[in-house]
């Protein structure tokens, strides 16, 4: 789990909108996934990227 946006916020010396903004690049990477009242936490796994066997379309 990641500790709270303003607990990093005040941490790093940033808004918190930025810190909000870090979070939701992390998750549109598929880094952490977001669950609403609970917090962000780190994937257990990494997602499958494009040079995956499954994530590559078939050659033909």
């Amino acid at each position: 789990m990641l500790p709270a946006e303003r607990d990093l916020a005040e941490q790093y010396g940033v808004a918190v909108n930025t810190v909000r903004r870090a979070v939701r690049n992390l998750r549109d990477q598929g880094l952490v996934i977001t669950v609403p009242v609970k917090g962000a936490f780190v994937r257990a796994e990494q997602p499958p990227t494009d040079d995956t066997p499954e994530a590559s379309p078939t050659a033909d």
